[in-house]
């Protein structure tokens, strides 16, 4: 809606504004003051709050030189939401006080402007030359006083969107599960006991006799994404870069290996169906089982952190 180039409309149209009107008295001392502009009261529309943003000598680094510069503000952007987007149409109006008419001047190339958080007025930066304004004929200047107004149609248009951030060292990064009596354990697959990291529920899943092609002399395991109401739904994934690892209780030689995975939907685990030889984990002298006692942990390095953002 800048008007740098001259892209805009202008009719002569015999009613008010549907929505806000701006009159101003003693407009010539208006054009004196130090300040470069000055705004109207708030005004609601469309469910938002609004102001006009007016320049008397015009908009100084838009060119506005020897022009009046009218602006819609959008107002208490602190109210909305995260990432709000806000789609208008946007009609300005000068009166006429002679014919009873009204100039309308809006886009012409631009039906709707996009207010969003670094963009939060839309206007001309040349709506109306001093000259036109201060010439009697025209009517928009009588006994000092003029009148300005505006529409704003706001599209509630459905589009939606998502943040998706990447967590370094999130908070209670870090599971431990104890095992006791591990020799005695006779299913084929155990599950570890949920654990959350940033909104997102997990658990380990252990095969003490392998899974897969670690069937038999392996021990698999394995982290399985639970999801969450709000984080993981099955049209979203999450990222995890995790550490799997058997401590060894006897010096600090554990047995640990690093993955990296978008897990896609819920239920599904993923890691290693060879993590950790048969033989080596049944050797007492290796250190990973003693008294009967195993701890496998989780520790997760980085995690992918999915919030909706609201256009309203």
């Amino acid at each position: 809606m800048e008007d740098e180039n001259g892209l805009r409309s202008t009719t002569n149209v015999p009613r008010a504004p549907d929505h806000y009107a701006f009159q101003i008295k003693n407009f010539s001392l208006l054009l004196g003051m130090k300040e470069e502009k000055c705004d109207s009261r708030q005004f609601e529309v469309g469910g938002y709050q609004w102001r006009l943003v007016l320049y008397p000598n015009g908009k100084k680094n838009s060119n506005g030189n020897d022009h009046i510069s009218l602006y819609l503000a959008i107002s208490n952007t602190k109210d909305l939401q995260l990432g709000w987007e806000v789609n208008a149409n946007i009609k300005f109006f000068v009166f006429d006080q002679i014919r009873d008419k009204y100039l309308c001047i809006q886009d012409a190339n631009v039906r709707v402007r996009r207010f969003h958080k670094f963009k939060t007025e839309w206007g001309f930066a040349q709506l109306l030359s001093h000259k036109s304004l201060n010439d009697s004929s025209n009517g928009y200047l009588v006994d000092d006083t003029c009148i300005f107004g505006v529409e704003v149609f706001v599209s509630k248009g459905p589009c939606k969107g998502e943040c998706l951030s990447m967590i370094n060292e999130p908070q209670r990064d870090y599971f431990t599960w104890k095992i006791d009596n591990f020799t005695a354990l006779k299913d084929k697959i155990y599950a570890s006991e949920q654990f959350t990291v940033e909104g997102q529920k997990w658990k380990l899943n252990l095969y003490p006799k392998g899974f897969g092609i670690g069937a038999g002399t392996y021990l698999s395991l394995f982290l399985m994404s639970l999801g969450d109401s709000e984080i993981l739904s099955p049209n979203r994934k999450v990222y995890a870069k995790y550490k799997l690892r058997i401590r060894n209780q006897i010096n600090n030689n554990h047995c640990e290996k690093t993955v990296e995975y978008w897990f896609t939907n819920l239920g599904i685990d993923y890691g290693f169906p060879k993590f950790l030889a048969v033989r080596d984990l049944e050797d007492t002298s290796t250190g990973y089982l003693v008294g009967d006692v195993l701890f496998i942990e989780c520790k997760i390095d980085v995690i992918s952190i999915v919030k909706d953002l609201s256009s309203n």
